[in-house]
């Protein structure tokens, strides 16, 4: 059996866990969240208190889960994150919420009810890419997940502090599963926090080779109707979620204090 074709058969069934209860719900959204986190700070994401991955709680569908400011990626436990209400109020947990993180995912969450998670970081590769005010070409099999499914926020004026500035990058989103932030970073979404995550790290990824293809030469471009078969194979919402899954299987078993 191909990988497209055991893609194709997992789809047959419901990927996502089902839960008897919404404690048992929220549990594994948090769970996945911190290990999130975790992986966020395994690959370098972490840039002082800038980044945030956040989780749509499962009843209180207006609020979300998110790491307090001032916290290393490294050495969040699901203990340890917050939820915020649509005031971007702390109404469980202790720490701060970092102004960015409720001003850009609040807005986010509330332009897409299809969304369960959102992930923001200044890495590396991901704002040196969004410095050229392009969207990713597909150069790749891996960035094929990204074609016709990005989009660009062409626009910097600051730190995103202001409510309106959150709205315009969940307008510029649109239904897509990512946007790049002209002169600031990646913004990746998913039907869960497994794909959130995913697509944020498998598009930094791709930042990093069409930055060195194209320090090394003229990178050749799959053909429009290859990329979009690619797409449909490596860029569903079941293959975000799976891809997820060998890193959530790593870092669990290296660093079982997430769970505490």
């Amino acid at each position: 059996m191909s990988e497209a074709e055991g893609m194709n058969a997992l789809a047959q069934v419901s990927y996502l866990p089902s839960f008897e209860t919404v404690e048992e719900e929220r549990r594994h959204r948090k769970e996945r969240l911190a290990a999130g986190f975790r992986l966020f700070g395994r690959f370098g994401f972490d840039e002082g208190v800038a980044g945030h991955i956040t989780a749509r709680d499962p009843e209180h569908l207006d609020c979300f889960w998110v790491n307090p400011l001032g916290m290393s990626f490294s050495h969040v436990r699901v203990s340890d994150l917050i939820l915020v209400n649509h005031e971007g109020q702390v109404v469980e947990g202790d720490g701060l919420v970092n102004g960015a993180a409720f001003a850009i995912h609040s807005q986010v969450h509330a332009a897409r009810p299809d969304v369960i998670a959102a992930a923001h970081s200044h890495s590396i590769y991901g704002k040196s890419w969004s410095a050229l005010g392009r969207l990713l070409d597909p150069i790749t099999q891996d960035a094929c997940a990204f074609h016709d499914d990005h989009a660009l926020f062409d626009d910097y004026t600051g730190v995103v502090l202001d409510l309106e500035e959150g709205k315009r990058i969940g307008h510029a989103l649109g239904g897509r599963k990512a946007v790049i932030l002209r002169n600031h970073g990646l913004l990746t979404v998913g039907h869960s926090v497994d794909e959130a995550v995913w697509w944020f790290i498998t598009m930094e990824r791709s930042c990093q080779a069409q930055l060195l293809a194209e320090a090394a030469g003229t990178p050749v471009l799959i053909d429009p109707a290859s990329a979009q078969l690619t797409a449909t194979q490596v860029g569903s919402h079941l293959a975000g979620y799976f891809s997820f899954q060998p890193l959530y299987a790593k870092i669990t078993r290296e660093q079982p204090d997430l769970f505490d």
